[in-house]
């Protein structure tokens, strides 16, 4: 009997547990996201071997450590290309990157665009505290402009990435934003990022309470939440607001925030959540505070587009049948030769 054929365990968060001490800071957020990734995995239909965990350098790197799986602790900005080729060697497996926003962002931005150019079935946890914590408090491609930090002393003059945007920039076919210490958000997010057929990337707001503590408090507190954070929807108008008495609309081609009731608007008059619309999602992946409500949710998700690991099988499959005879020896040697003369 092979292991296809034997009955699927019943696992439990603590099954994905492994024996090895989390060395993460006290109170640092990467604690509440591997218990939301735990959570998740014994709800995917999966075997533990099925998984593979990649990461690259950082203190999220430490991931693939504390995971009852297979994983790999790969090395500084490469983990997509890692994950790239592990799911192109066995397309069955459920390969996923967890990272933070210096690896995936800086060193690795080259990797994790053309990861989600591809298409590449993978799913990308992004876990941005907006600071270059293992290596103790430098700026990150995502500290806001004028950051005071060890490597910006003057503040700095960069301009933030916008994740976001990139990533939908880039054509990845699912996007979406959680917060580290909501669960409620978070495991069904990666569900849906799991069941996804090409690349996921969930960007997760984390909190680095050692070098940039309350960088996100004003998107994860219980009394801030509520009016700097609009819970996406499909198919719903974006509301939000401690009374739930706010809204986003589109005025003069850009979203503006207003108050139900207030001169005369109605929950018809605002802007309805499409999870299917990227110039939409591109839309909300630029809504940033104080100005506007951030988004929180799925932004996008395009099942259509044929993930890159089974194109590469089908394209394999059809060479092959188009020629059989082909072998090795005789691709080596190839079809042109010449004779260099001295």
């Amino acid at each position: 009997m092979t292991t296809t054929d034997m009955p699927l365990p019943t696992y439990k968060p603590k099954d994905f547990a492994t024996n090895q001490d989390v060395r993460w800071c006290p109170g640092c957020g990467d604690y509440a996201v591997l218990a939301a990734v735990r959570k998740t995995l014994p709800k995917l239909g999966r075997r533990k071997e099925e998984f593979v965990f990649v990461s690259g350098i950082g203190c999220a790197a430490r991931f693939p450590y504390y995971m009852e799986t297979y994983g790999l602790h790969s090395i500084h900005g490469r983990a997509p290309a890692f994950a790239t080729g592990i799911k192109l060697a066995n397309p069955d497996l459920d390969v996923w990157i967890v990272s933070g926003d210096g690896d995936l962002l800086s060193i690795g931005g080259n990797h994790t665009i053309h990861a989600m150019r591809r298409n590449v079935g993978v799913r990308i946890l992004l876990l941005n505290n907006r600071i270059y914590g293992l290596t103790k408090g430098q700026y990150s491609p995502t500290s806001e402009r004028g950051k005071v930090t060890k490597s910006t002393p003057l503040g700095s003059i960069d301009e933030p990435i916008n994740p976001l945007a990139i990533a939908l920039a880039a054509e990845c076919t699912f996007v979406a934003r959680a917060i580290d210490v909501d669960a409620k958000m978070l495991v069904p997010v990666m569900e849906r990022a799991a069941g996804h057929p090409g690349c996921a990337f969930t960007e997760v707001y984390q909190d680095c309470n050692i070098f940039n503590h309350k960088a996100w408090f004003y998107a994860s507190q219980k009394d801030s939440r509520p009016n700097n954070t609009v819970d996406l929807v499909h198919g719903e108008p974006l509301i939000f607001g401690e009374n739930r008495d706010k809204g986003v609309m589109i005025a003069h081609g850009r979203p503006v925030a207003v108050t139900i009731g207030d001169g005369g608007v109605t929950e018809k008059d605002l802007l309805v959540h499409d999870e299917t619309d990227r110039a939409l999602a591109f839309t909300l992946a630029n809504m940033r505070h104080p100005e506007l409500p951030e988004p929180l949710g799925v932004l996008y998700c395009s099942p259509d587009r044929p993930a890159f690991e089974m194109a590469s099988r089908d394209q394999i499959a059809h060479a092959q049948e188009a020629k059989p005879e082909s072998n090795l020896v005789d691709l080596v040697r190839g079809h042109d030769t010449w004779t260099v003369e001295g």
